[in-house]
């Protein structure tokens, strides 16, 4: 019998994305797609698709999917969460509303969250169109990290197969818990990571005014990168030279503050930022 899901915000950023995966196994999922927004349903209808009304999918629903916005994401499920029939999977493609408790819980609900972790750096894909699949989920493969947050044992298996189709194609599904997903998005590569490539750019950009050919500088730049974290994560089995690792060292203190590991990767510091995502700081 097939899964009857409901998808919020079906024909948004992240709804399209899986709308495009979930319509093709008509065999193992009965669709409602939930879109309130113009550009949404005209999203839907460019894909044949026509949304259905938010009671009627919510009424019967065995999984309702949040392809939400995170700052709307515990005013709807406080609107929603009555008319969710006892056993349904509640999921989430996000850790920050659950880490922030901004989603209300039922005793007889699951609560299942899934992220993906887009293509690897280090990948195996041959095609131009795999190798341009930014995100994935379209033509290239990648890992997703998934956590029963709230529910009985058994349904983490429901809840694997829907977020590996709906993510697909998708290789390993990592489970850990909501905080450790949390840890994952924002602290670790949001908070951490995208500040530093933002740095890489803009240190990019001043080479570039300096004189060096832009082409040469991004070959030069992307080629390093990628040999630098081989060898910083163990991948490539020899070291930095000596000259490098001087110069990482005398350039680390110039460029980290000594506590920025006490003031990004903290619990405190991390509950605080996903409550400003969620927009329940004041909660």
């Amino acid at each position: 019998m097939a899964l009857k899901v409901a998808l919020m915000g079906a024909g948004g950023k992240m709804g399209q994305r899986l709308t495009d995966n979930l319509m093709h196994h008509p065999d193992k999922y009965e669709m409602a797609y939930v879109e309130v927004s113009e550009a949404g349903v005209a999203n839907l209808a460019k894909r044949g698709l026509q949304p259905t009304p938010q009671a009627e999918a919510l009424k019967d629903a065995d999984a309702v999917i949040l392809a939400l916005p995170d700052k709307l994401i515990g005013k709807i499920t406080r609107e929603i969460i009555e008319d969710l029939k006892p056993g349904s999977m509640v999921v989430s493609l996000d850790p920050a509303a659950a880490y922030a408790e901004v989603i209300p819980l039922r005793e007889d609900l699951t609560y299942y969250v899934s992220h993906p972790c887009h293509p690897p750096m280090f990948n195996d894909e041959v095609t131009e169109e795999a190798r341009t699949d930014w995100f994935g989920g379209v033509k290239a493969k990648h890992h997703i990290v998934s956590a029963l947050h709230r529910g009985p044992e058994e349904d983490w298996a429901k809840g694997d197969e829907l977020a590996r189709d709906m993510y697909a194609p998708v290789m390993n599904n990592y489970r850990i818990t909501v905080e450790q997903m949390a840890i994952l998005e924002p602290a670790l590569v949001e908070t951490f990571a995208a500040t530093c490539i933002s740095a890489i750019k803009e240190a990019y950009d001043e080479a570039v005014k300096m004189g060096v050919p832009a082409e040469a500088a991004w070959e030069f730049l992307s080629g390093h990168a990628r040999i630098e974290f081989a060898i910083i994560f163990g991948f490539s089995g020899f070291p930095f030279s000596d000259g490098a690792k001087l110069a990482i060292k005398n350039a680390y203190e110039k460029i980290f503050k000594p506590d920025w590991k006490e003031n990004i990767m903290n619990m405190d510091a991390l509950k605080r930022s996903v409550a400003e995502i969620t927009d329940s700081l004041d909660r």
